[in-house]
């Protein structure tokens, strides 16, 4: 159980603060977080859900969660950064569970050191998992050319593996999507083009760049999927959403509570000229930090529940679509919300470019921008309990 659970074992406090101290540097500088990456490599986080007997950490998604949120009130560019690799090793545990093997490979490449980056965002695809305007051509070994551009690829300067979906529109049983891994080789040199392009409002850290793809080769044993591009109960697709969801649910929720402790920490020390008292007995202030912590209350154990259900194959059927869109969409509400408040009870020095919380704030924003956005989520949980929308 989660309450069992010593996350200090991975993400000890003296890790933690060292990412938080360079977290500041790399938002000011636009800079991807070599040093976290290599730190969090040497102490096994990239393998945290990777069986032990393949060299993993054996932990489920809920221990995950737990991390991924204490590394986000740390550095959020760096938990959401990191989120994009413990997707695909996710994923590989939840087809592994079902008795799948087709992402093996992603296991024991995550305990070599791999970085495996998601490369499924691309511009204007309201579809995500079920369309794409990348271009997947068969070629006769069995592996794929893709040709399109992914947007939004976190860890772009640093992944070894990419990925990606993409539209086979000329074989016999086409139109299929098919899911596939690019490595960057010497030989993908060309094939796959990383714009420097990512200058942003809030996780800069990220570095979560456009690429380009120009025939980039996926091997045919790097293949592992080619379905009908429709919404179906494919095991690779609801992990993929599923991990996706409570992972990204997982680093605004951890925000969140960064803000909040933050303010707790600021009320404490500031003191009214008027009254003579600290801010933290001032009755409005009282009232709207309890109003934040409500919040963020709920979140933890809706995390844990899902985190748990998707790891022990709990049947939500047609529903499990709505109850993954739905944390996500809560997770990152309520996490706007708290840090809007903590801007408020912290005063002036928080709108400073160098304040914590003002990068807070920043990054938050970012959550809006993720599948399942507000619209999405919506119509998901409302085709759940109402049906889908009469022709």
């Amino acid at each position: 159980m989660v309450s069992d659970f010593d996350p200090t074992r991975w993400l000890p406090d003296d890790l933690l603060d060292r990412i938080r101290e360079r977290a500041a540097v790399h938002d000011r500088e636009n800079t991807f977080p070599e040093q976290d990456l290599a730190e969090l490599t040497d102490a096994g986080y990239l393998a945290i859900l990777v069986p032990t007997e393949l060299g993993g950490g054996g932990l489920g998604l809920a221990e995950a969660s737990v991390l991924q949120q204490r590394l986000a009130g740390a550095a959020p560019a760096t938990a959401l950064a990191i989120n994009m690799h413990l997707v695909w090793t996710g994923v590989a545990k939840v087809l592994a569970d079902r008795g799948i093997d087709d992402l093996r490979f992603v296991q024991e490449g995550a305990v070599a050191g791999e970085v495996f980056a998601f490369g499924i965002s691309e511009a204007g695809n309201d579809l995500v998992l079920f369309g794409s305007d990348t271009d997947a051509a068969p070629r006769a070994d069995g592996s794929y050319s893709f040709t399109g551009t992914k947007i939004f690829t976190s860890l772009a300067p640093v992944w070894t593996q990419l990925g990606l979906h993409g539209l086979d529109t000329t074989s016999a049983d086409a139109p299929q999507m098919v899911y596939a891994f690019v490595p960057r080789t010497e030989e993908a040199d060309g094939h796959i083009v990383t714009r420097d392009d990512w200058d942003t409002l809030g996780m800069r850290g990220t570095q979560s760049r456009t690429t380009e793809l120009h025939g980039a080769i996926a091997p045919a044993d790097r293949v592992v999927r080619r379905i009908d591009p429709r919404p179906e109960p494919d095991p690779l697709v609801f992990g993929i959403f599923g991990v996706f969801e409570v992972l990204l649910a997982s680093v605004y929720t951890g925000i969140a509570r960064r803000a909040l402790d933050l303010s707790v920490q600021t009320v404490g020390k500031r003191r009214s000229k008027k009254s003579g008292l600290a801010y933290s007995q001032d009755p409005d202030i009282r009232w709207r930090i309890a109003d934040m912590a409500i919040a963020y209350d709920a979140l933890p154990p809706q995390l844990e529940r899902i985190c748990r259900d998707i790891d022990d194959h709990v049947d939500h059927g047609r529903r499990w679509f709505s109850l993954l869109a739905g944390v996500k969409h809560r997770a990152v509400t309520m996490a706007k919300g708290v840090v809007d408040d903590a801007i408020l009870v912290s005063g002036g020095s928080s709108y400073f470019s160098g304040s914590e919380l003002s990068r807070l704030y920043r990054d938050v924003i970012a959550g809006m921008f993720h599948p399942s956005d507000p619209e999405s989520a919506h119509t998901t949980v409302a085709t759940a309990w109402l049906g889908p929308v009469e022709a």
